[in-house]
């Protein structure tokens, strides 16, 4: 028998390789969508990449702030000063603190469930100006959180519920302009922190502002 050849079958493996209809194909490079969200993943994508025109060096140091704003320990602190403040403002802090957990939850349980590649991976040749703190896109934990303590704060006084909302927007746009997330990643993470801001003030009904 001659190197390279299987048993029973004349002929290298190489040739065998070449000539079999059953050899299963190589993977493709990138996952391309089917069925009926094709068009809308398709110019979610498109969107990604056309935002990257805007990209300038102040609006990158504005991105990276917001994005920051809205990381875990950044709400952390929020709670914790809230909670300190005594009265209405432990309220604050306790109905911020459900909402933000809610969201979290619902987000990662999707990112686990649905497992959409983040741009980086899944469009050849693009980077995103932030680091991804996870490998899933699908929807945006910054920005589920960020609306999640929106409506949760909503009514709060001295302005605070007015500018969390102005700042939820611009964390959920940020993730858009690193290119670390798609814009219906954002659009569904609006929707699930509404949802759990919603049910943290529910929970908490009645009390506080």
């Amino acid at each position: 028998m001659r190197a390279g050849s299987i048993p029973g079958i004349v002929g290298p493996v190489s040739e065998l390789r070449e000539t079999t209809p059953y050899e299963t194909p190589a993977a493709p490079e990138l996952s391309i969508p089917v069925g009926r969200l094709a068009r809308l993943l398709a110019i979610d994508e498109r969107l990604l990449v056309a935002a990257r025109r805007l990209h300038g060096p102040w609006r990158t140091r504005l991105a990276k702030a917001l994005t920051r704003a809205g990381d875990t320990s950044s709400w952390t602190v929020v709670v914790l000063v809230l909670l300190a403040g005594g009265a209405h403002f432990t309220v604050l802090g306790a109905r911020l603190a459900a909402a933000a957990l809610l969201g979290t939850l619902f987000s990662q349980a999707l990112k686990r469930s649905l497992h959409r590649p983040r741009p980086t991976s899944a469009i050849v040749g693009f980077e995103a100006l932030a680091e991804n703190p996870d490998r899933f896109s699908f929807p945006s934990g910054h920005t589920t959180a960020a609306f999640a303590a929106a409506v949760a704060l909503a009514g709060a006084p001295f302005g605070i519920g007015p500018a969390v909302l102005l700042l939820a927007f611009g964390i959920g746009m940020s993730r858009v302009y690193l290119g670390a997330h798609y814009p219906l990643d954002v659009a569904v993470g609006v929707v699930l922190g509404s949802v759990a801001g919603g049910l943290a003030r529910i929970g908490l009904g009645g009390v506080g502002f």
